[in-house]
C-alpha cells in the first residue's frame, strides 16, 4: 500500500496495525517512495557461554575412531582402494 506522507501522519495507528499484520506500507513525498513502515521483530538473543557447565561429559575416547568403523570404510564405494 502506498500513502502519502500528509496522510500517513493521520493515520499511523491504522497503518501501524496494517503493517503488523504483514501488509506492505510505504509512504511517499511528492509521490515518490520515501519510507517503508514495517513491524518491529526483536533479534535474536545472545547466548551466555558456560550455562551448560558441569551438565554435559564428553567420554575421554570421544575423538578416537573404532578399528571396525575404519575397517568398514577402508576398501568400501567411498574409501575405494588406491592402485599405485
Amino acid at each position: 500500500m502506498k500513502v502519502d506522507l500528509h496522510e500517513a501522519q493521520s493515520q499511523l495507528t491504522r497503518l501501524g496495525r496494517l503493517a503488523w499484520e504483514g501488509e506492505e506500507i510505504v509512504i511517499a513525498k511528492a509521490g515518490e517512495p520515501w519510507l517503508r513502515l514495517e513491524p518491529y521483530r526483536s533479534g535474536p538473543t545472545r547466548r551466555r557461554l558456560g550455562t551448560m557447565r558441569g551438565k554435559i561429559r564428553i567420554a575421554p575416547d570421544f575423538d578416537e575412531t573404532p578399528s571396525a568403523v575404519t575397517e568398514q570404510f577402508e576398501g568400501s564405494v567411498i574409501f575405494p582402494e588406491q592402485e599405485n
